[in-house]
């Protein structure tokens, strides 16, 4: 079944001096592009969250947020790092100066800049402990997203399957048609016959060998069973339980040639309406397919 890359998935644990949060977001990309944002201190654990992501996730592009925030009582524990607190005053008093701008906001901005308020863990609470409740609720959020574009995947494979399903049935409506495309071009070929063969330099075998070469020309046959076993490998390979996303865009290639082939060999209207309409459903799956795993 067909997984969507779009999805999304999140966590939260409430305890009593703190809230850890988890968001993961995911949209279209042909590869797995990892956007990481964790406290400070877990930041030691990034190369592990990211293997862990690519493994589960596979493609797209991924986006997860760990927030940590704590209570009144606990914010109590903050101290400020000074220098770094000066040197963001110093830099802000410096951008200020040289636009001319007012400066009474200054404090305020270099206090909430990033790292100048930083948490005093408590003795009792270290990363390691962090980390081990940060799992289980990276695992929940991973399982949120994956059921999401397990739902979202349902709804992908019924609408691709309708267009294959149409495809199906314009190559059933061409088929019908063929033996009367045929036997037209055969018709207009004998009543141009008397007046080919009048001439003094008509050469029978000759006429005979173009005749064969360019009834093989429109000869369609081959591409209709092409283009069926074509179908169905696309219709089986949407039910394989592995993601299959790059593989159907190849297959979906494969069913445009004959498409395009068929439409080139038809020398017919009605079959040329026909083809017209199955590019039509093929583009249809072709926008779908960027947005399957």
């Amino acid at each position: 079944m067909l997984h969507s890359m779009t999805g999304f998935g999140s966590s939260r644990l409430d305890a009593d001096q703190y809230t850890i949060s988890v968001e993961i977001r995911s949209l279209n990309s042909k590869t797995m592009d990892l956007s990481v944002r964790l406290p400070r201190f877990l930041a030691e654990r990034e190369y592990e969250i990211r293997n862990l992501l690519t493994k589960s996730l596979v493609r797209g592009k991924v986006s997860i947020c760990i927030d940590y925030t704590t209570n009144k009582a606990q914010k109590a524990q903050s101290s400020i790092n000074k220098e770094l607190l000066q040197a963001y005053y110093q830099q802000l008093e410096e951008a200020a100066n040289l636009v001319g701008g007012q400066k009474q906001d200054l404090f305020r901005l270099a206090l909430q800049m990033p790292d100048v308020l930083q948490q005093e863990q408590s003795e009792n609470e270290s990363v390691e402990t962090f980390w081990e409740t940060v799992q289980p609720l990276l695992q929940e959020a991973l399982e949120s997203i994956q059921a999401f574009r397990a739902d979202e995947g349902k709804a992908l494979t019924t609408e691709i399957v309708s267009y294959i399903d149409r495809i199906r049935i314009l190559l059933a409506e061409i088929e019908k048609r063929d033996p009367v495309r045929m036997e037209h071009i055969r018709s207009r070929i004998k009543s141009h016959l008397s007046e080919i063969s009048s001439s003094e330099s008509f050469d029978q075998n000759r006429f005979e060998q173009e005749m064969i070469y360019f009834m093989e020309k429109l000869d369609i046959a081959e591409e209709k069973v092409r283009l069926i076993n074509h179908l169905h490998y696309f219709t089986e390979t949407v039910y394989l339980p592995e993601p299959t996303g790059k593989k159907l865009g190849f297959i979906s290639q494969e069913i445009g040639r004959e498409i395009n082939t068929i439409g080139s060999k038809a020398n017919d209207a009605v079959i040329q309406r026909y083809v017209v309409e199955m590019k039509e459903e093929l583009e249809k799956i072709k926008e779908q397919i960027n947005n399957i795993l």
